[in-house]
């Protein structure tokens, strides 16, 4: 695995910046524990029957990010790339058959999915603005809480994956 490139989040700073530094702390560790590997390495799947690999985290955190920003909080109905059109499975961690292509695409979807939650949490006005799903609604705040609870669940898993495929540990 690479040196650990992640930024620290700061120690002391209002609630936004903590709760934004945080979430991009947990991408960072997302992005580091996939680091090196190759396409087949990003696939492996956990333990059977388990559909959980790398590249399908990388997918889910792309959806996540999607449906929780784009969709929850700015009020889109974008649709996943990868579920087809009338299904509503989701399609995430169906990764057998991705090439190269296929997982670097995985990965550029994920950064332009960051990138643009990161977008609406900038043009938000307080962390007390709210998004719904149906008649429920959610803070920014409260997204931004899960978001970070969602990696770090999710890091958990990519530290075993990573563990198990060369050894590295990380932090």
């Amino acid at each position: 695995m690479n040196e650990d490139r992640r930024t620290q989040p700061p120690r002391t700073a209002d609630e936004r910046t903590t709760l934004t530094a945080m979430l991009q702390f947990q991408r960072d560790t997302l992005e580091m524990k996939c680091a090196g590997l190759t396409v087949e390495q990003l696939k492996r799947r956990a333990i059977a029957p388990s559909g959980l690999s790398l590249v399908g985290l990388v997918r889910h955190a792309a959806e996540v990010e999607r449906g929780w920003f784009r969709n929850v909080v700015h009020g889109e109905r974008s649709r996943s790339p990868w579920t087809p059109p009338g299904s509503t499975d989701w399609a995430d961690f169906d990764v057998d058959d991705l090439d190269e292509d296929g997982v670097a695409e995985a990965f550029a979807v994920w950064r332009d999915e960051c990138a643009r939650a990161r977008a609406v949490v900038d043009a938000a006005d307080s962390l007390d603005d709210r998004g719904h799903v149906g008649e429920e609604a959610y803070s920014l705040r409260y997204v931004l809480a899960h978001m970070i609870e969602e990696y770090a669940r999710h890091n958990g898993h990519a530290d075993l994956l990573r563990e198990r495929l060369d050894g590295a540990t990380g932090e």
